[in-house]
C-alpha cells in the first residue's frame, strides 16, 4: 500500500459508503514501473484499503483514473479490465499534468458497503 506522502486519510467511511483516496502504483517504496504495472499495483493498494473495512473490489461503484498521458488510455483500459474482471464500476478518466512521486496513473474509488453491525 502507498505510504502517505502528505496529510490525508486513505479511506473514510460515511454511512454505507467508503471513499478511497487516490492510490498510485507504489509498493515497498518503489513505483511498479510501466503504466500497466502501476495500475495493477494501485488497484492492489485499493484492495488493501477496502479490506480494512470488510469490502472488496466487487463493492466498488465508481472510480476515477488519473493519467499523466491520455495516450496511455487504451493500455490503461487493458490493465483495468484485467484487475476488475467482469465487474464494471462507473469510471472517469482524467488527464493531468503530473502525479505524486512521478507516477503515471492514480486511481481513487467509492464503494458501497453497509457496516456489518446492521
Amino acid at each position: 500500500m502507498t505510504t502517505p506522502q502528505r496529510p490525508y486519510t486513505p479511506i473514510v467511511r460515511v454511512g454505507d459508503w467508503l471513499v478511497c483516496s487516490g492510490q498510485i502504483g507504489m509498493a515497498d517504496g518503489k513505483l511498479a514501473g510501466e503504466l500497466k504495472g502501476e495500475l495493477r499495483q494501485a488497484v492492489s493498494n485499493l484492495q488493501e484499503l477496502l479490506a480494512t473495512e470488510g469490502a472488496t473490489l466487487a463493492d466498488v461503484v465508481k472510480t476515477t483514473v488519473f493519467l499523466t498521458h491520455m495516450s496511455d488510455y487504451e493500455r490503461m483500459n487493458e490493465a483495468y479490465v484485467e484487475v476488475f474482471g467482469d465487474h464494471r464500476p462507473a469510471r472517469s478518466a482524467v488527464g493531468v499534468t503530473a502525479l505524486p512521486l512521478g507516477a503515471l496513473v492514480e486511481v481513487e474509488a467509492w464503494a458501497y458497503k453497509p457496516p456489518r453491525s446492521r
